[in-house]
């Protein structure tokens, strides 16, 4: 028989083991540990412990489910208008399907309990409250496919994927941008900043992305200030700093609209790739929306890989 209760401060040593259970499966490292629980799951300042569920099976910990919300309109504060199951995670010695699906609706019952409107399944933003950096790639993508249990889940319990999230992955070392006769004109006019350790813009910035190096490139004229494009980076090895190996993600790409269409941001990324090469890293990561066709398109022109999905999925 199943038992249910909430987080207590015992639990982490618990919550790792079950995490450590699943083995290793793309996106879902498995050496977590109670240490990196706490840096970026239970240190968040809203951090609720009736959110966080354990099932146990004859006294032993079988599964886990975290439920979360997003940020409110100023991104001060979170706003439970909206939430959603972030994680679920249980061992593969038990029956899963049951252990999932009772989980799944003791995670809605808090939500429902905290006057939520709207349940979504899966992590993704701005329902990104909790474990950028241990589930996912660059950002939280909501699903993994390659996360069955979870997926089977949701599908399972009536929810509906209402989006999805490609993510893609290219070798610094083997990344080439189309040398054109466009991407030299840019080089003479066009000059990258780099900002290393980039403040966030705002309190859930700072919440969700505070434990990582951020890095910006901004790419601006060479006679003038103003900037045409930016990208930022994240450090995604939890305890590396960006540069010192691994794979950074790419988490914020943007174009001024006045410069769209002009080979900007294949300039922009070359420039990236050669001082991420100069810094040992070894491949980088992004995610964009499947209907977003034009970030997908130049991501797969630029030679970028398509390595896993992410659902976003919403209770009917």
């Amino acid at each position: 028989m199943l038992e249910f209760r909430t987080f207590c401060n015992s639990d982490p040593p618990l919550l790792a083991e079950i995490w450590r259970s699943r083995g290793s499966i793309r996106g879902i490292p498995c050496k977590i540990t109670p240490e990196l629980l706490e840096q970026f799951v239970f240190s968040r300042p809203y951090f609720d412990y009736e959110g966080l569920i354990l099932a146990f099976e004859g006294g032993r910990p079988v599964g886990f489910a975290h439920a979360g919300f997003g940020p409110n309109r100023t991104h001060d504060a979170i706003s439970t208008e909206l939430g959603t199951t972030c994680l679920i995670m249980v061992r593969p010695d038990c029956n899963e399907t049951k252990v999932a699906a009772e989980l799944l609706s003791k995670s809605e019952e808090y939500l429902a309990s905290r006057g939520t409107k709207v349940i979504y399944g899966g992590a993704i933003s701005p329902l990104n409250a909790f474990y950028l950096g241990l589930y996912g790639g660059s950002e939280l993508p909501g699903v993994l496919q390659s996360d069955a249990v979870s997926r089977n889940v949701y599908n399972a319990a009536g929810y509906k994927e209402i989006d999805r999230a490609i993510i893609f992955k290219a070798d610094v070392h083997s990344f080439r941008a189309p040398m054109t006769r466009q991407l030299m004109q840019i080089r003479r006019r066009m000059l990258v900043n780099i900002e290393a350790d980039f403040a966030t813009n705002n309190w859930w910035e700072a919440c969700t992305l505070g434990n990582f190096e951020l890095t910006r490139y901004s790419l601006h004229a060479r006679t003038g200030s103003s900037i045409v494009a930016h990208a930022t980076l994240r450090n995604m090895n939890p305890t590396a700093i960006t540069g010192s190996g691994g794979n950074v993600g790419l988490i914020d790409l943007h174009v001024d609209s006045r410069h769209r269409r002009q080979g900007v941001v294949s300039f922009l990324l070359s420039e990236i790739f050669h001082q991420l090469a100069r810094q040992g890293v070894s491949a980088v990561e992004v995610q964009t929306m499947r209907d977003n066709a034009a970030a997908v398109g130049l991501y797969r022109k630029l030679g970028f890989q398509e390595i896993d999905q992410g659902i976003v999925f919403r209770k009917q």
